[in-house]
């Protein structure tokens, strides 16, 4: 087994918190620098600015996992990810049913667009990205395993759009297959509250809006190469692989 190290949480231009500086270009350039072998692209509630930068990432012998960081009805985000541009695209008509029809204001939130490889704006979203979907975490859940994808809650132990934060607690029947940890997190207090929470993976991921934040919190992959099969065996711990937050950052 050898050790890739990913950053799985990362905002582009698209995202209208994301600062204009995190091109597709800008983000591989970065990651690069940072010796990064996998970053995850996940805006709020879109995965249109995703292809690209897989495509860019496979030039750079990045691996790039395509998804979104997604709002559920009771307002908690989690992070997920698709393997092939069939599922993604699936996934984004899913996304495109349930956002609700609230403009954006990008004169309060930020601008909201995909770009080229030239950084030419190709589309501008409209709706608000920040809104809440319509649908619950598990129907959102239940969508990603259909797909074939990866479910995670993201940043749980924070007060807003954690799981633990919105719900005050870690629904047991809830299909995950792992669990992101922010920063701040305290695994000794989350071991008295929420033990059962420990039979999953943790990851950690930057959240990253702007270039400087990229890699401030990454996830060290123990796997034989980097692709998103093997991803998925990590977070199962099979056969000797596994996933565990980077504590060296």
């Amino acid at each position: 087994m050898k050790s890739f190290i990913g950053d799985l949480h990362i905002h582009t231009v698209l995202s209208p918190c994301g600062d204009l500086e995190m091109s597709p270009d800008n983000i591989i350039r970065r990651a690069a620098d940072l010796n990064l072998d996998i970053i995850g692209i996940t805006d709020h509630n879109s995965t249109r600015q995703c292809n690209l930068i897989r495509q860019m990432g496979e030039d750079a012998g990045i691996l790039v996992l395509c998804g979104a960081e997604v709002t559920s009805r009771e307002e908690v985000h989690c992070l997920t990810y698709f393997e092939t541009p069939a599922q993604l695209e699936e996934f984004q008509h899913y996304l495109d049913q349930n956002l609700p029809d609230i403009q954006n204001d990008p004169r309060l939130f930020g601008y909201q667009v995909v770009v080229d490889d030239m950084n030419n704006i190709i589309y501008t979203e409209e709706r608000s990205l920040l809104m809440a979907l319509t649908q619950r975490l598990d129907e959102i859940a239940s969508c990603v395993r259909r797909l074939q994808g990866l479910f995670i809650p993201a940043h749980i132990d924070r007060p807003r759009f954690g799981i633990l934060g919105q719900l005050g607690f870690f629904p047991q029947e809830l299909m995950v297959d792992a669990i992101e940890l922010s920063p701040k997190s305290n695994q000794k207090s989350l071991r008295a509250l929420f033990p059962d929470i420990f039979k999953h993976s943790f990851i950690g991921g930057s959240d990253a809006h702007f270039l400087h934040q990229m890699g401030t919190w990454k996830t060290v992959f123990r796997m034989r190469e980097p692709s998103f099969a093997e991803i998925r065996r990590c977070l199962y711990r099979k056969a000797g692989r596994k996933a565990v937050i980077d504590t060296l950052t």
